[in-house]
């Protein structure tokens, strides 16, 4: 079980904005942000509280770029994401739908985080 991972990012400012918005469908917040004696680039970690299972700070960008799948609880999580994300300066990488070749209940979408990371939100659940 994977307890927490973390990403690298090259314009904080703008990679906080983003995850805060891609994220909040599915209930992440901001739930900690590291002092500049710390993390001078900056660095948040967010999750559903209470705890953050994803850190995110400044500095040179992880190369080469991530894919992190986010569990949705239902599809219309998955459609949240999807919209709060490329309205938040992601770029399509997968509008949501269903990935049969992966299991006929997949359904999921992709969308590229300003440093080209691939950030996916995906239910796993038949529609319902």
């Amino acid at each position: 079980m994977i307890d927490h991972t973390g990403l690298n990012v090259s314009d904080f400012g703008k990679s906080k904005a983003f995850y805060r918005a891609a994220l909040a469908p599915l209930g992440y917040q901001v739930i900690m942000e590291l002092p500049a004696d710390l993390a001078p680039q900056g660095a948040i970690g967010m999750g559903v509280p209470p705890k953050p299972d994803l850190w995110i700070a400044g500095g040179s960008p992880n190369s080469p770029p991530l894919h992190i799948a986010f569990r949705a609880a239902n599809r219309a999580e998955v459609d949240a994401f999807y919209r709060a994300a490329i309205a938040a300066g992601g770029r399509d990488n997968g509008a949501p739908g269903v990935r049969e070749h992966y299991h006929p209940n997949y359904y999921g979408a992709f969308v590229l985080d300003p440093d080209g990371h691939n950030i996916e939100a995906v239910c796993h659940d038949p529609p319902g």
